[in-house]
């Protein structure tokens, strides 16, 4: 070890106080770094309820094997393992943002596969009907070949055995490619895609909003409501072609369901979650003025929605409903049709000759021209797509009539949405302003009272 030592002397007037200080400096000798597991970092994170300790160790000397540490200082808390979350308040938020991922995601997978069952429809469309006519042609080209009083020779025999074959040939695949297509219906699974686009994009609106307004205030209740909105979708909306595709063609026409049902359990959640956020301080003021106001809900607000539903049932719901049950009927009856003559046409056409005589001429002819009709109004008019349409518009007044009446239900106003903003959502969801919301509730009063039918319909937008 090295040192430097050194003497200073101070000057005095007086000899005798002199004072001597010694000074010395040592230099250590440079000692080898030795590597040894760095420490696991304790991090504090305070809580509503405790303050808790948090061990975030390096990936290198962590023992528990975690798959995500904290990465002090310079990248921030970019990782951790799931239990580091636990206690945290913002886990729930963590979780939302999840949701709104896998959302997200949904909408891309649900936009492609409507574009592609668009396709399908057009494309296949285009083919049945053109060998649906190529096929009538040939048949008509055998008929007029048969028909000629000219002497029959092996030539001629094999020309109308030929064109027999190829036109039996095109109608049979024809019929069986119209089989598959009107089993499936694309027109109605492009539909069905869009609107579970839009659906999605509204949960993930609601989702995002719920996010922006609450913070760190989102619950667990929040995400479980969210994620069994998400469920119902799927379920109402499905991807997949086999196994789980809806039924085209039902017993009896319903509405689209794509929201969970209403059971005790939701109810719990929605009180827990409520009563969770009323312990934040961003919901106290709101809380105290809800108190004063009665939550904007009066006696004449309540006669109010009860009319606007008895007229969303008597009116909207109702014509829907019957609106769907006729164009199913009439799918019904173009997608047995279509198979059917060109199945017809198929038979006519390999008996096209003097062994099938001139009802095979007919058959061939008139059932293939007709096949081609059928399948034009079915597929190009999109007949499944209109089935669609009153179905999904069937299942929104129905959402729109457990909505009011769940709320007309909860006794407690303070539960309820605020009454003056219910109506808002109310009126713009018919596509009516609150003036115009006031006089259809005026209107069933008195058509109650007087035992006559209102004149109108609850919704203007459909």
């Amino acid at each position: 070890m090295a040192s430097l030592s050194s003497t200073l002397s101070l000057p005095s007037s007086n000899p005798r106080c002199l004072k001597r200080i010694d000074a010395a400096i040592r230099f250590s000798r440079p000692q080898k770094l030795r590597s040894s597991a760095p420490n696991p970092i304790k991090i504090t994170i305070k809580t509503a309820d405790r303050p808790e300790m948090i061990d975030a160790t390096p990936v290198e000397a962590n023992p528990a094997g975690c798959k995500m540490v904290f990465n002090e200082a310079l990248h921030g808390p970019c990782k951790s393992s799931a239990s580091a979350y636990a206690g945290h308040t913002s886990f729930a938020r963590v979780q939302l943002h999840a949701l709104l991922a896998s959302i997200s995601d949904r909408i891309e997978m649900h936009d492609n596969i409507c574009e592609q069952r668009n396709n399908w429809n057009h494309l296949l469309l285009s083919s049945i009907n053109m060998m649906t006519l190529t096929a009538t042609t040939i048949s008509a080209l055998a008929v007029i070949l048969s028909a000629s009083g000219g002497p029959t020779t092996s030539s001629s025999s094999s020309a109308l055995l030929a064109l027999k074959f190829c036109s039996a040939l095109l109608f049979s695949a024809a019929t069986g490619m119209s089989l598959v297509v009107n089993k499936i219906q694309p027109s109605q699974l492009a539909e069905e895609q869009r609107n579970s686009v839009r659906l999605f994009k509204q949960l993930y609106s609601e989702a995002k909003s719920r996010l922006d307004v609450l913070g760190d205030s989102v619950t667990e209740a929040d995400v479980q409501e969210i994620m069994e909105k998400i469920l119902a979708l799927d379920k109402a909306y499905p991807l997949p072609l086999l196994g789980s595709m809806l039924d085209k063609f039902p017993g009896k026409f319903e509405p689209a369901i794509w929201w969970p049902n209403s059971s005790d359990g939701d109810d719990n959640q929605a009180k827990e979650r409520d009563i969770s956020r009323e312990e934040g301080e961003k919901r106290d003021d709101l809380l105290k003025n809800a108190e004063q106001t009665n939550n904007g809900w009066t006696e004449e607000l309540e006669l109010e929605m009860r009319a606007v539903l008895q007229v969303l049932k008597r009116k909207d719901t109702e014509d829907y409903m019957r609106l769907g049950n006729l164009a199913l009927k009439i799918n019904r009856a173009l997608a047995i049709s279509g198979p059917l003559l060109t199945g017809i046409a198929a038979l006519g056409s390999a008996l096209v000759g003097p062994m099938g005589g001139p009802w095979a001429a007919v058959a061939a002819v008139a059932g293939g021209a007709l096949a081609g009709a059928v399948n034009s109004f079915e597929h190009g008019g999109q007949v499944g797509m209109v089935v669609e349409m009153y179905r999904n518009c069937a299942g929104f007044f129905r959402l729109l009539e457990e909505s009011i009446e769940s709320t007309l239900v909860e006794r407690e106003v303070q539960r309820r949405e605020n009454g003056e903003m219910f109506r808002l959502k109310v009126a713009l969801k018919l596509g009516r302003s609150l003036s115009q919301l006031r006089d259809l509730a005026r209107k069933s009063n008195s058509s109650r009272d007087y035992g006559a039918n209102v004149d109108e319909f609850a919704s203007k937008l459909f």
